[in-house]
């Protein structure tokens, strides 16, 4: 049978793939970063290779408050926001095997750490400060960087949240690059991360 996100390169349904979802044996993949890192962009394309789901935790929180994550953010502040991500990435992890873009604050979440790390694998796109500015200047619609200063918003949230990161299962850097590439180099370190770690 032929799946309906096979790419045209014809690399879904090649035994590397499909080899490592099994040895995922239903855990999802959670991708973690800063706003910038390529989440959404590499997780769909992840998900496309590996054909399984793709989920964005944003979307989602979005779907169940029928609101942008701006408008959340504006209406009933970041700590209301913060809980709803918890309870949509919860809820998420017992979903089996896809794909799971966070947003960049979810992985602060102690909680959110401690079932990640019981029911899913953890990958960090880490990325330079160069890179994540370049990238999100092309969208404005980031609630953290609506401030003067976004460059030391910026700033203060990889001093933060870096060390944090760092706890992640894998770490993969998110350079300037085909989106393919980081691609690939999620697959071999997961490759390499399910050896290490079988089920």
């Amino acid at each position: 049978m032929v799946s309906k996100n096979q790419p045209e390169n014809g690399q879904v349904g090649s035994g590397r793939e499909a080899a490592l979802v099994q040895a995922l044996g239903g855990r999802p993949i959670i991708l973690v970063g800063l706003m910038g890192a390529g989440k959404t962009t590499i997780g769909r394309r992840l998900a496309k290779r590996l054909d399984i789901a793709f989920r964005d935790a944003d979307h989602e929180i979005e779907a169940a408050a029928n609101l942008s994550v701006a408008e959340i953010f504006a209406q009933h502040g970041e700590a209301h926001f913060r809980d709803g991500e918890k309870k949509v990435i919860a809820r998420l992890l017992d979903e089996g095997v896809h794909v799971l873009a966070t947003g960049g604050g979810a992985w602060m979440n102690e909680q959110t750490r401690k079932a990640v790390f019981e029911r899913g694998i953890s990958v960090w796109l880490k990325a330079e400060f160069d890179i994540l500015m370049e990238r999100v200047r092309r969208r404005s619609h980031r609630p953290l960087l609506q401030d003067p200063d976004p460059e030391g918003v910026m700033q203060r949230l990889i001093d933060e949240r870096y060390p944090i990161y760092a706890q992640a299962n894998v770490t993969v850097l998110s350079r300037d690059v085909p989106h393919e590439a980081i691609v690939s180099a999620v697959v071999e370190a997961l490759e390499d991360y399910v050896k290490q770690h079988p089920v």
